[in-house]
Order: C-alpha cells, then sequence, then structure tokens
C-alpha cells in the first residue's frame, strides 16, 4: 500500500483528499475548474497505482498513511458524497465534513480541505476540571456547542467506545471504534486533565451537501495550556454528531 501511494502524483492526491472530505465527482471538477472527466481520470490512475477496485478505499489508504504520525488523527471532515464513478463503495450518508494537522486530530471528514478545521465533545455540565458555569447574564450556548463539550467530555474519560457512538455516520464509515479508540487514547493522554475550557466562537459553515457547524474552544490542559480545539459538527436524527475535530 505504502509503495503505490509513493507513486501517486500531487493531482493524485488533492483529489483523493477531496474524496475523503465528501466531495463527489462534480463538486471536486467545480473546487478544482476541471471537468469530471478529467477528476474520474485521475481517481482511475489513482486505483491503478494502489491497486485497489474503490477510489474510496484509495482514499482511505492515503488518509491513514498520512496521518500515521505522532499525534496524528486525520485533518479533513467529511460530507455525504454522490456516488463517483468508478467508485464501487456504497457512499456514506453524512451531513458534512470528517480529522489532522500536526498535533492535532482530525476524526471525522470536509473540515481541512475547506476550511483547515478531519476527532465535538462535553456536556454544558461538564467535568469535575470543567469551569464553572457561565454567569446568568450570559447567553445561553446552543445545543451544537452543548454536544460538542458531551462529546469532549467522553474522550476526556477515556470513553473510547461512547465517543465513539457519538460521531455521525460520516466519521464511522472512516473510522473503526478500534481505530478510534488507539489513536485518541495517543493524542489524548499526554495533554493531561482540562483545567478550563472556554467558546471561543461558533460558525455555521455553508459547505455541501448540507453545511456544518464550527465550535472553538480554548483549553488548558494539565500540560498543554492555549490548546485550540476545533469540532464540527452536524445535524443527524435530530442531534448535533461530532464529524470533525483539530487540536492544536
Amino acid at each position: 500500500m505504502t509503495s503505490g501511494i509513493h507513486t501517486l502524483t500531487e493531482k493524485e492526491k488533492e483529489t483523493l483528499r477531496l474524496l475523503v472530505d465528501g466531495h463527489d465527482a462534480k463538486s471536486m471538477a467545480r473546487h478544482l475548474g476541471l471537468s469530471v472527466h478529467t477528476i474520474n481520470e485521475r481517481l482511475r490512475d489513482a486505483r491503478r497505482k494502489m491497486a485497489v477496485s474503490s477510489s474510496r478505499e484509495a482514499a482511505r489508504q492515503l488518509r491513514e498513511i498520512e496521518h500515521r504520525l505522532p499525534e496524528k488523527l486525520a485533518d479533513k471532515a467529511l460530507g455525504e458524497a454522490e456516488a463517483v464513478p468508478g467508485v464501487e463503495d456504497r457512499p456514506t450518508p453524512a451531513e458534512a465534513p470528517r480529522m489532522v494537522r500536526p498535533l492535532g486530530w482530525l476524526v471525522g471528514g470536509l473540515l481541512m480541505s475547506l476550511t483547515l478545521a478531519l476527532f465535538a465533545l462535553s456536556s454544558m455540565t461538564g467535568t469535575s476540571d470543567t469551569p464553572a458555569a457561565a454567569p446568568s447574564t450570559a447567553p445561553a450556548e446552543s445545543a451544537a456547542v452543548a454536544a460538542a463539550r458531551d462529546w469532549l467530555a467522553l474522550v476526556e474519560k477515556g470513553d473510547w467506545n461512547g465517543s465513539w457512538e457519538a460521531t455521525g455516520q460520516s466519521f464511522k464509515a472512516l473510522n473503526s471504534v478500534e481505530t478510534w479508540a488507539r489513536v485518541a487514547s495517543q493524542v489524548q493522554g499526554p495533554l493531561g486533565a482540562v483545567k478550563s475550557r472556554v467558546l471561543m466562537s461558533e460558525e455555521a459553515v455553508p459547505a455541501p451537501p448540507y453545511g456544518y457547524q464550527m465550535v472553538k474552544f480554548r483549553t488548558d490542559y494539565a500540560n498543554k495550556a492555549g490548546t485550540i480545539e476545533t469540532l464540527s459538527l452536524v445535524r443527524e436524527g435530530g442531534s448535533w454528531r461530532v464529524v470533525g475535530v483539530t487540536v492544536e
């Protein structure tokens, strides 16, 4: 697998990364200013070089190789992609993005590619290590922010099964619970306990197919102060679910 990836051109890698981010052939063509035919040729060449029958599998393998570094997960967010010619895998339903950059997590899909945001997190009440509730005069946090805090609380407790179950379809399609548990524990462990977590911003990102909510926290860990946690969430089944997160 590794040798096949080394033969890929940068343009082929770029196309595979967009596929992992949830784009279909048409949206990739629009994003890159190319024809759908050119996009399909890149995917076909990538499948041949990597000796796989599925473009989605080629994209998944590329993601694993590129993020097989210390304190990295995945730097992408996933969105629901329409079927791409030559991609035999059934398209994964999702409402948006997936997680890593150096010193960051990426656990879901579309984020990093479109907003450099590809692993959302704790309840409004948080844990004993979370900061005290905001004064009553402060505006109430949104449901997306609350869902992000809830998910972070599960991660802090090392509840890998629970945090994986709370992610979106696109995240689960590209990350097994075993992979998530292994990588998340490697990243979370060195940070230590949470001392404080403050909401920095919440933004609605109009990305295909349905957009997603980006939530940012500034968190002080016992071993790393001033950490920026960026989570992407999509609406699934009436609930906000995490599809991407970076920790920098």
